[in-house]
């Protein structure tokens, strides 16, 4: 009888991660804890709020202890759910650590990181919604990068020569769609490989924008107006929540209403029920009346509504001006977010906030200076940590992630 031998599993990667993160913190802390007069981090909440000093060699000691007992607990066998809730807590612990870490002997303002997270986490949660409109009808689009710069492009243009920057937002929706219509005439008109016809999307849309760049407004510059912040009455002045959800600008709150309504149309609506049928399996669709075609069209031109509207953040909401592939590649981004969130609106959301965290987070480090082993860490390794994040995210923690079972499958009705 041949014994059955096991891989090691991804829980116990991870678990050994956890174990050896928190024993570096210990041998790195413990020796500096300082009761009598400890260095701390400074914690702000908001401003004017209340400041939580915290001792910073004595509660990352604290944290690394918890990390180095959850990862050894997750080893045995018998308590092993234990340990499995141990390391979730543990990975909510990632966060705070990270803040007392790199604001050590200074301040950080906790709030303010928070609102700037969601403002950068907006274009990738549109981006995402883009993927999950085409992927639940049954189409894989890699091209949202594409639409996303095309609808930037365009839509900074049409600001640019008619000075209204409300229809500039609608050029860009418009645009995003038309890049997705052509999208959709390739792969399910002509039954085209949707990578290949997403990633002429992509290559398209560079040589376009950058070709209307350097022809029209190359000399445009910074220094435009961008769409008007306001405030929720009552709401924003909620403390420390008000802030971060109820103060913004209009993109950022269409983002939150889009999760929202996206959410309630796919799991509580027929359209949603059709769409995810045709999205798993077209042909039982089709047999009980659903125009497979027709909705594979019209859900791939919303994703690249989505998509342009997501492109107008970067040059209407945020800069005020376009700039060649000035999405860096927050399209892609945004489809590891797709994946992390299992294909759901709310899931995607919470994927999008973890890159935008990522994003706003590398800023604050580059401000506050941070040192590692006491050296000052390269600016261009925190501008790699939203990419990196997505590595580990997509590669390590989101496990097995099967989408709708017809995307990428041409229909053949």
């Amino acid at each position: 009888m041949t014994e059955r031998r096991r891989g090691v599993t991804r829980r116990q990667v991870i678990a050994g991660f956890f174990a050896l993160l928190g024993l570096l913190l210990i041998v790195n802390y413990v020796a500096e804890i300082d009761l009598a007069d400890p260095v701390t981090t400074r914690l702000l909440f908001g401003v004017g709020g209340f400041v939580l000093p915290t001792p910073t060699a004595l509660t990352l000691t604290l944290i690394g202890g918890f990390w180095f007992v959850a990862g050894v607990v997750s080893f045995v066998p018998r308590i092993a759910s234990i340990g499995t809730a141990m390391l979730w807590a543990g990975a909510l612990l990632i966060i705070p650590a990270l803040l007392i870490w790199a604001a050590a002997g200074k301040q950080i303002n906790v709030v303010s990181l928070a609102s700037v997270s969601l403002r950068l986490s907006t274009p990738i949660a549109l981006g995402a919604l883009a993927g999950i409109y085409a992927e639940r009808a049954g189409i894989i689009n890699i091209g949202i990068e594409g639409m996303m710069l095309t609808g930037a492009a365009f839509g900074f243009a049409v600001f640019a020569f008619t000075d209204n920057i409300w229809l500039g937002v609608v050029m860009a929706v418009v645009s995003g769609s038309l890049m997705a219509l052509l999208h959709g005439t390739l792969s399910i008109t002509f039954k085209t490989d949707q990578i290949v016809s997403g990633t002429v999307i992509n290559i398209l849309a560079i040589g376009v924008t950058g070709y209307l760049r350097r022809q029209f407004f190359v000399d445009g510059g910074g220094g435009r107006v961008t769409l008007p912040q306001f405030s929720l009455p009552l709401l924003s002045d909620i403390p420390v929540l008000g802030p971060i959800l109820f103060v913004g600008k209009p993109i950022f709150f269409a983002m939150i209403l889009l999760v929202i309504f996206t959410h309630i149309l796919l799991f509580t609506t027929r359209y949603g029920l059709r769409l995810r049928a045709v999205g798993e399996n077209p042909k039982a669709a089709a047999t009980v009346g659903i125009n497979v075609t027709r909705t594979r069209y019209l859900n791939i031109i919303i994703s690249g509504a989505m998509a342009g509207l997501a492109g107008a953040w970067f040059s209407l909401e945020t800069v005020g001006r376009f700039d060649d592939g000035m999405t860096a590649g927050k399209g892609f981004i945004a489809l590891a977010a797709m994946i992390f969130g299992k294909w759901m609106p709310f899931g995607a959301f919470g994927g999008a906030a973890l890159f935008g965290f990522s994003e706003a987070l590398g800023s604050n480090f580059q401000i506050l200076q941070v040192q590692a082993f006491g050296l000052p860490v390269p600016v261009q390794f925190l501008q790699l940590l939203p990419y990196l994040v997505t590595m580990v995210v997509l590669a390590g923690l989101i496990g097995r992630a099967v989408g709708p079972a017809a995307a990428g499958k041409p229909y053949q009705g």
